[in-house]
């Protein structure tokens, strides 16, 4: 009964603070009554968006779904997606200044419209075409179990995003081949349309920590679906993102919720986002001692990916998204997410004493 309290205080506030952003855009008090109208009935699922569902993730350059939304939507709704439309240009001015790479948006609210939140013709995905400089545009989906992948990942060495001057340093290299959407969501290879030079960091732990927070919530039943949505954040005619921007919500429910910008930098290399070249610093340059790999066989990895031949791999624990520990299970306060050791120890966590005595 608290739980469901809890739910619905959350899914009050948050039709409160989308109502008080919608004001503050449109500015006209004569809109007011119609639009408590429609935030009252907004969580309501649409019937009349004609959805898409990808048969085949291999044929990743050319094919890509999509959706098509009726064409009768509300006035709430079209200010929502001006709203969001606003605040991606707005990213696009965003400096890093250090501190915090992930900052949250809309007070962590996504911007999702009603129709954009309807299940009822089952999961989808689509991926926005290239631009005219051959830079991702955008990846948006309704996820589902139906979409992950059921085979291993394959080689997406073909793939070289715009931007990618990729070199090695302190610790491995500093691209990588970015998915917007993780492929362990996906099931997506090779897509052009799904990928974008990204930084280690940008990858992980910066989109690996909510990529794992769905993929959590997915496996635990075939009826859940996550609306998500990732969109690459280019300045003028750059070709090395900014950062992405992540927005997701689970239908029927606020276990998944959030709304955040990744910037896309590293520590101590300053990146050049006209062309994606690059200046490192000397302390984390590579040592000459390290031994030089292809960065097309080890650039290509993402998010969702590890290595098998480490056999950390094979042992769980369980991480939260901001602790700084991992753990052999569950317990205590925190929202934990089942994952391997291997990637614990490469996000720096340590091990939990109470879990293993340390």
């Amino acid at each position: 009964m608290k739980q469901t309290s809890r739910q619905k205080l959350r899914g009050t506030a948050k039709k409160l603070s989308l109502f008080l952003g919608v004001m503050a855009l449109i500015g006209l008090t004569g809109c007011q009554t119609t639009l408590e109208k429609e935030l009252n009935t907004s969580s309501s699922p649409s019937t009349e968006v004609s959805q898409t569902v990808s048969s085949d993730h291999s044929s990743a350059v050319t094919t890509a779904t999509s959706t098509t939304e009726s064409t009768t939507s509300s006035p709430f709704d079209e200010i929502i997606k001006a709203k969001a439309e606003a605040l991606n240009l707005d990213l696009a001015t965003k400096d890093y200044s250090g501190g915090e790479q992930t900052i949250e948006l809309n007070n962590n609210v996504p911007l999702f419209t009603s129709a954009e939140l309807d299940a009822s013709k089952g999961a989808w995905e689509h991926y926005g075409d290239l631009d005219q400089l051959n830079r991702a545009t955008e990846a948006d989906a309704l996820l589902n179990q139906s979409l992950m992948p059921t085979e291993k990942r394959g080689d997406i060495s073909s793939v070289t995003p715009t931007g990618w001057h990729n070199k090695e340093i302190k610790g491995g290299y500093l691209y990588n081949r970015s998915h917007l959407i993780g492929f362990a969501l996906s099931g997506e290879n090779a897509n052009w349309k799904n990928l974008i030079t990204g930084t280690r960091q940008l990858n992980s732990p910066g989109m690996l920590l909510y990529e794992m927070d769905i993929k959590s919530y997915l496996e635990q039943s075939p009826e859940h679906y996550v609306r998500y949505r990732v969109t690459p954040i280019f300045r003028g005619e750059e070709l090395l993102a900014r950062g992405v921007h992540l927005e997701a919500q689970s239908i029927g429910n606020e276990q998944i919720s959030f709304n955040v910008y990744i910037f896309n930098v590293q520590e101590g290399v300053t990146l050049n986002y006209a062309d994606g070249t690059s200046v490192v610093a000397p302390e984390y340059a590579k040592s000459d001692s390290s031994t030089t790999k292809s960065s097309d066989s080890q650039a290509e990895t993402d998010t969702s990916a590890a290595t098998t031949t480490d056999p950390d791999v094979e042992k769980v624990v369980y991480i939260t998204r901001s602790g700084e520990k991992y753990h052999s299970h569950a317990h205590g306060p925190g929202d934990f997410t089942k994952s391997n050791l291997a990637l614990a120890k490469s996000l720096g966590l340590k091990p939990c004493k109470v879990c293993y005595g340390q």
